[in-house]
């Protein structure tokens, strides 16, 4: 018979049962039968190094987190298609009722080197990352024919970019724009370092980016 899950992640829910559970199981009953109460989302990429509830130091139901590739938000289009991104984005600020939202890329995107390398393999412009990649195609060529940057300047740019790209696209559903200019949502930009843990925000007025603690 084949095995049902995989032995890492059977020992990690192993352990998980063992040592994490007892303390909080009282947590995990309140939350079965009182329901999530998130004040933060936060939009992640899917790339496994970057886990916003261990960047974060977050219990279960402290943050609804979202996470696709880049990170990334497109604009509102209700056009009766299927928007998964737009679908969790409209369920956290309608039903939960999320007071913060936070677009949280990170170094090293692989996202992002596709959109710089459109076609690197085994990429091609008709897969589905090379699709929804396009989204930033505009700022991806500016930034890639930028000849006197180097390849990691450009990779860093076009993330700290893209983030201000989903932010303004956030903007463009009515319901987060009326929420924010009624003071009831606040917008964030952050990106971490993966190699060091640092984590830097945007500065809402100028769009610069800063460490968030310093040494």
């Amino acid at each position: 018979m084949a095995d049902l899950l995989p032995d890492h992640l059977l020992a990690g829910y192993k352990s998980f049962i063992e040592k994490r559970l007892p303390g909080e199981r009282q947590l995990f009953r309140e939350l079965a039968d009182k329901g999530q109460h998130p004040k933060t989302m936060v939009i992640a990429c899917c790339d496994s190094r970057t886990a916003p509830e261990t960047l974060f130091d977050s219990a279960p139901g402290d943050i609804f987190v979202l996470r696709n590739v880049a990170n990334l938000v497109p604009p509102y289009e209700p056009d009766g298609e299927y928007h998964s991104t737009s679908a969790a984005v409209e369920f956290a600020v309608n039903s939960l009722g999320v007071e913060h939202i936070v677009i949280l890329g990170h170094g090293n995107c692989g996202g992002i080197h596709a959109a710089l390398s459109p076609s690197a393999e085994p990429l091609s412009p008709g897969d589905f990352i090379g699709k929804w990649m396009s989204l930033l195609d505009p700022a991806a060529k500016a930034v890639g024919a930028n000849e006197l940057m180097t390849g990691r300047e450009r990779q860093s740019a076009l993330e700290r970019i893209a983030i201000r790209y989903s932010l303004r696209n956030l903007r463009s559903f009515p319901f987060i724009a009326a929420l924010e200019a009624d003071g009831r949502l606040s917008l964030h930009g952050a990106w971490v370092d993966i190699s060091s843990g640092e984590l830097w925000a945007m500065d809402p007025e100028s769009g610069d980016f800063s460490r968030t603690v310093d040494d």
